[in-house]
This record gives C-alpha cells, sequence and structure tokens, in this order.
C-alpha cells in the first residue's frame, strides 16, 4: 500500500533520521549524551540547579525521547509546538556559577549548541559503530537534517554542524571548556548506580549497568580522562556494541514500537504502511567511521 498524503512532519519518511531514530540502540547513544552533555560545567549547572535531576532523572530522559520521538514523527504543528514549549522554559531559566557569582541563561547560544551536537554526535555514532547501515554521506546528511532540530530549541541552523567535518572541529574547538565537575560526577553516579524499587534492584544490576557502562565506554577517550574511569580498547567496545546491536535488533520492531507513546506506529498510521523506517531504505553499507574501532567526530 502507498502512503497517504498524511503530512510527513519535519523530516519525513525518505530522511536519515526517519530510519536511523526506530533504531534500539539509540537508548545507548541517549546514555552516551548525557555523559558527555555532563563535562560541560555551565550546561550541566543549568540543568542541576533548575531540576531535581536525582529524584526526576528518569522522567527528564523519558521527556528526552518523548522530544526526540515527536520532533521526528510527528506531525509539523507537533514538532514546532514541542520546540516552542522548550524554547519557552529555557528562557525562563537560569544558573550562577559558583566560583565567580555570575549569572547566566540556560539558552546561552554556546549552551544549547554544546547539549545539541553532544545529543546528535552520540547518535550518530553509537548507531554506526553499532552496525547500523550508514556510510559516510548518509552522516554528513543526518548531520544536515538536524539543523531543522536544532532551530527548535532556539539555534541559528547556520551556526550548526552541517557534516562530519564541521562536528570534529566543533568538538575539538570547544574541547579546553570540558571538565569533570561535582554535578558531572553526579549525572555519573545517577547512570551507573539509578535509584529504582528494592524488586527492580537485581534487574538494574543485570541490565542497566551493562548498558550504561557500554555507553560510557563509547566516550572519547577525553572524556574517560575527565572522568578518571578507564575504559576497555576502542576495538573490544566496538565488538561489544555490534553484538548489543545486532541483539535489541531481533527484537521484532512493531513489539517494540508498541512502547508508549507509540510515536513510530501513529507515524505509520497517518502517512501508511510506506513510511514504516527500516536500515535497509537509506543503503546496506555498514561502515560509517574514518577511524574503524574509534568512530564518530568527538
Amino acid at each position: 500500500m502507498a502512503a497517504t498524503d498524511g503530512d510527513p512532519g519535519l523530516f519525513g519518511p525518505r530522511s536519515v533520521t526517519w530510519q536511523a531514530h526506530s533504531d534500539p540502540m539509540m537508548w545507548v547513544a541517549g546514555i552516551r549524551a548525557l555523559y558527555l552533555q555532563a563535562l560541560h560545567p555551565r550546561a550541566v549547572r543549568g540543568v542541576m540547579q533548575n531540576s531535581d535531576f536525582r529524584r526526576d532523572a528518569w522522567g527528564r530522559l523519558m521527556r528526552t525521547a518523548g522530544f526526540v520521538g515527536t520532533t521526528t514523527y510527528g506531525t509539523t504543528e507537533a514538532a514546532e509546538r514541542a520546540g516552542a514549549r522548550v524554547r519557552k522554559i529555557h528562557r525562563m531559566l537560569g544558573a550562577t556559577d559558583p566560583d565567580t557569582g555570575e549569572r547566566y541563561g540556560v539558552d546561552e547560544p554556546g549552551l544549547l549548541l554544546w547539549v545539541h551536537c553532544a545529543e546528535i554526535g552520540s547518535y550518530l555514532h553509537v548507531l554506526g559503530r553499532s552496525g547500523f547501515p550508514l556510510t559516510g554521506a548518509h552522516a554528513d546528511r543526518y548531520l544536515a537534517e538536524h539543523r531543522v532540530s536544532a532551530r527548535l530549541v532556539g539555534l541559528d541552523p547556520g551556526s550548526v554542524p552541517a557534516d562530519r567535518a564541521e562536528l570534529a572541529a566543533y568538538f575539538t574547538r570547544v574541547r579546553p571548556e570540558l571538565a569533570a565537575g561535582p554535578e558531572a560526577h553526579e549525572v555519573d553516579d545517577f547512570l551507573r548506580r539509578p535509584p529504582v524499587h528494592p524488586l527492580l534492584v537485581p534487574a538494574r544490576e543485570l541490565l542497566w549497568r551493562r548498558v550504561a557502562r557500554l555507553a560510557y565506554d563509547s566516550l572519547p577517550p577525553y572524556a574517560h580522562q575527565l572522568y578518571g574511569r578507564p575504559a576497555p580498547p576502542p576495538a573490544t567496545v566496538t565488538r561489544r556494541l555490534r553484538v548489543t546491536g545486532a541483539l535489541l535488533r531481533r527484537i521484532p520492531a512493531r513489539l517494540r514500537w508498541q512502547l508508549p507513546p507509540r510515536h513510530i506506529l501513529n507515524a505509520m498510521a497517518r502517512l501508511g504502511p510506506a513510511a514504516r523506517p527500516a536500515p535497509y531504505k537509506i543503503g546496506r553499507q555498514a561502515a560509517i567511521l574514518d577511524r574503524p574501532g574509534e568512530g564518530g567526530a568527538d
């Protein structure tokens, strides 16, 4: 059956984003993004001073996942509304530097750009390194597409890296600003041992800690140095990412997509079954990384 004339949203079924964001390794990538984002002291301070991250970290994670799902698979109107809500919240919030007493807004373009690049770069890195079939051209196209999501959170799209070379240059430029301060270690502690109901502690030890460790291990070497915890050799990490990706991708997509809020199934209902995301729709090449076993631009 052909797709209907429904609203394809900001990206649409022909985009790299549409196919890539349906992959289950996005959850590992999201945790990696949190680890990386926490290394910018001003950015993580804005989070810790304006939200009860320690008590509502799960809620924050789900809200982020919901935003990504809405902006990827929702209608144009729904995506624009989600972006407007984020911008409104950011305009209202500020943070204070404890060393200097400086008060600054969390919507500073430099902070928004860091959060954006750490997030999008992590998605791209984990997907490609775990075997999702992205070529270098697909990676560049993905980054260019996400100038749209950057606009939603208040950034000038022209200031956002549009390909791998620009993203690599950005990470090189921002590297001196990064540090693992107290807030970063709080994030690290939460991700390693999130509070759960006592009955779920075994599951946390068996499943969550392995996933969080894999996300941490996939960070760039400078991040391991800043956090002060080593990681296995890059080739070992890549092998584990590929094994994890292969296992998760064996779970039937229809089963995974049944989980609320069912963004993908809703998009298929709106556009028709031809809108079903699938890796083969953007190519069958599995190599994305210019440096095998390390990968990414960060």
